[in-house]
Formats: C-alpha cells, structure tokens, sequence
C-alpha cells in the first residue's frame, strides 16, 4: 500500500486536477439539467462525467507506470499508461455516443427548456473552470519539455509543441480544449432557444459537442495504440545520434532507435570505432555515452553495441536524408 501512494504522489498532475474540477462541474450541470431539462446541458453533462472517469483513469494510469521494473514484468511499465488511455477513451466514445443520440432526438422533437439563468450561471461557471484546466494543462505540456513562456506565450508554445508533450497531459489539453469549446457552443444555444422559437439549437449544439469528444476519441486512440505497441521516436533518434556523433572515439553510428513506452524511451545504439582500441577504452566510451544519454529526459535505458569502423559515413547521409 505503501509503494502505491508513493506512485500516486508521482502521477500526472494535470489529469488530477482535471478530473477532481471535472466531477465537480459535471454535478452541479447535472443539477441544473435536472432542474430545468435543457438538453444542452444534458450534454454538458455527460461531456463532464466522461472528462471526469477518464482523467482520473489517466492520473492513475501515469502513476503506476513509473513502477520499477520486476522479475516478472522486466521490462517495466512504462507502456502501462498508454494502454489506461486506451481504455479510457472508451468511456468517452459511450458518452460521446450518448450526446448525440439525445441531440437528434432534440433536434426532431424540438421542446423548450426553463431556466434560462441557472444555465447561462452555470454554463458559464463551467467554461471558467474549464480554461482554468486548460490553461494548467498548457504550462504543464510547457514544463514538461523544459520550456518557459508568459502571458498568450503560453498558449501558442503549447500548441506548436503539443505533439511533444505526455501522453496523458496531451490527453487533458485536448479534452478541455474541447470542454471549453462545447461549453461556449452551450452558451450560445441557449441563447438562441431562449430568444427565439428554434429550440433545436439546443440539439445543434449536443450533436456538436457529441462530434467533438469522437474526435478526441480518435486522436487519442490512435496515438496510445502506437504508444501501447512501442513507437519508435524519429525526433529523439536524431537529438540521440547528434549527440554520439559529437563523442571524438565515435567514427560513425550503424543504427540508432529509440523505443517510446508511454513516457519512456529505450535507446539502442550501434556504434563504430576505431579497432584497434583495447577493450577497456571500448567501456569507457560505453560508460561516457551512457552517461551523457540517460541525462536526457525520459530515457530510462541505453543498450550500445560496437563494430569496427568501415570508413563510409552512413550516419551524416542517412541524417542529411531524413531532414
């Protein structure tokens, strides 16, 4: 129980956050939908609720992934986090599914709502909490990648460099992202209902919301499912090989991957020298890229490999042709 809080206290704190103001919202939403049937609000709702389950399943998930690796799971955890999102999203297509089911029946069978206050409090409360989240989950993709920014700056950052950031941060960004979006499209529907008789606004706006959690459904899956079967990371494969290239012992590098398991990446490296260097400078090159690699974030591993050197630059071509 001990190591499971000490896990916990290590979990992703932008899911925790997101997940503890999602329950609140989704209540109070939920008790306004109870009270005055806007169907707008219905979705809201469920948009929450489902928020809600899913960041909580990620806070977890991002936790127990960082456990040290056993006799009988040697490898780790690392991809742990990926298949926790993989299942969460789950959760997220049902209440998506739900959200524009009850959408078109509102659309079809258009009825008018009450409480036209208690929407716009409360529908306006929620965009505030959630761009509050957002804006959290914006710093933390940021802070994540050793980035500063101020102000607007830290919007536009995140956004150019979201791709980077952790499975579950980015899975909160976008999520309240779209949280926020629905919340204002709410805003406007029942605006639109309440002043005029096209009460199928209402509707419009739980189909729109509906449409936009499919889309992050599938944004996500796609991404965990890469994560979940071992991706490999071209980006950090050539930070990696720039890095080895720069070592004065390295004559050219045979092959470079890096494996990302959730927030994790495993280097593998094959390396060329000069051959005749005795075996023990062949370990304190092995000992100084080692050293030098790990220090980069999130690598957990380095397995390095040596050949003789053949003289035909293979790493520069190969690089120059990725770029």
């Amino acid at each position: 129980m001990a190591e499971i809080f000490r896990l916990l206290k290590g979990g992703n704190k932008s899911a925790l956050l997101a997940a503890i103001v999602n329950t609140i919202i989704s209540i109070i939403k939920g008790i306004a939908f109870f009270l005055t049937g806007n169907v707008a609000m219905f979705a809201e709702t469920m948009h929450s609720l489902g928020d809600a389950a899913n960041q909580l399943f990620v806070f977890v998930g991002s936790a127990l992934s960082k456990k040290a690796p056993t006799d009988r799971f040697p490898n780790g955890f690392g991809r742990l986090v990926n298949l926790v999102l993989l299942g969460a999203v789950i959760i997220v297509a049902i209440m998506s599914f739900e959200t524009i089911k009850e959408g078109f029946h509102h659309i079809f069978h258009p009825t008018a709502s009450q409480g036209f206050i208690i929407n716009i409090v409360v529908l306006g409360a929620g965009v505030l909490l959630e761009s509050f989240v957002l804006y959290k989950a914006m710093k933390e993709v940021l802070h994540s990648l050793d980035m500063e920014a101020k102000g607007f700056g830290v919007v536009t950052q995140s956004l150019k460099h979201l791709g980077k950031a952790k499975p579950a941060t980015k899975l909160v960004f976008m999520e309240d992202t779209v949280a926020t979006v629905g919340g204002l499209l709410a805003i406007i529907a029942v605006i639109i209902s309440h002043f005029s008789s096209f009460h199928q606004a209402e509707g419009i706006a739980s189909v729109l919301i509906g449409i936009m959690m499919f889309v992050v459904v599938g944004k996500v899956f796609l991404d965990n499912a890469a994560g979940a079967i071992g991706e490999a990371d071209e980006e950090m494969e050539e930070k990696i090989g720039s890095i080895v290239m720069n070592d004065p012992s390295v004559k050219d590098i045979q092959e470079v991957t890096v494996i990302k398991e959730g927030e994790e990446f495993h280097v593998e490296l094959e390396i060329e020298v000069d051959p005749s260097i005795t075996v023990a400078e062949a370990d304190d090159i092995k000992d100084r890229l080692e050293e030098r690699i790990l220090k980069e974030r999130g690598v957990v591993d380095v397995l390095i490999e040596f050949d003789e050197d053949d003289g035909v630059p293979k790493w520069k071509e190969e690089s120059k042709e990725r770029k």
